[in-house]
């Protein structure tokens, strides 16, 4: 009898240290795959929208025949004509790049007056949007998160050139503090950065 009822008493005391205990902790003090996409499609990184740099003047035949200029071609925002390389500029042939008038309707309000006066300047034209979190591996304060996002266009440039059904996949690395986990959003001795994975992604099969 007697040892039930020490029993009874060392489990009450341990039912009122539960409360104690878990008004210790932090959300993040826990590495969940929501607390990771939180801390991912919230960061400043990933939050930054995409600038395309679009450039008219003279270009290189490579740059003009890049796929992204080859889309704007077909749209019709663009033309060329062929003109003679500068000295700095090989090899052979170059071009002329101007905006057509669709492309400078296009683009007009969403650049100032003063960028789209310029040979070169860049237009927002997607953000990033996280699709899931695919996986967590975690060893002591150190933490890697795998996760697939895509772009969602801003406006019509954009759209062009940017598919929202095209899923990229990252890997970023995570630490824990003493406030809890973070993203690694600058060099440490281990991790990859978030702007570092996002750079790499690779296109999802």
């Amino acid at each position: 009898m007697l040892f039930f009822h020490r029993m009874q008493k060392r489990l009450i005391a341990a039912a009122a240290l539960i409360p104690l205990l878990l008004s210790s902790c932090s959300p993040r003090d826990f590495l969940t795959r929501r607390l990771a996409a939180d801390l991912i499609a919230g960061s400043s990184t990933f939050k930054t929208p995409l600038q395309f740099p679009l450039h008219t003047g003279i270009v290189t035949n490579k740059d003009y025949l890049a796929p992204e200029s080859l889309v704007l071609q077909q749209r019709g925002w663009i033309s060329a004509t062929t003109k003679r390389c500068p000295a700095d500029l090989t090899p052979p042939p170059c071009w002329d790049v101007i905006l057509t008038p669709s492309g400078v309707d296009a683009i007009q309000p969403l650049v100032s007056p003063e960028d789209a006066a310029k040979p070169s300047f860049n237009v927002p034209a997607a953000r990033r949007e996280l699709v899931e979190i695919t996986g967590i591996s975690k060893q002591g304060n150190l933490g890697d998160v795998d996760f697939t996002w895509r772009w969602v266009p801003l406006n019509e440039f954009g759209a062009a050139l940017y598919s929202s059904d095209l899923h990229y996949k990252s890997t970023v690395g995570f630490r824990y503090y003493d406030d809890g986990w973070r993203v690694v959003e600058s060099a440490v001795r281990s991790g990859q950065t978030l702007e570092e994975a996002l750079t790499n992604a690779e296109p999802t099969q």
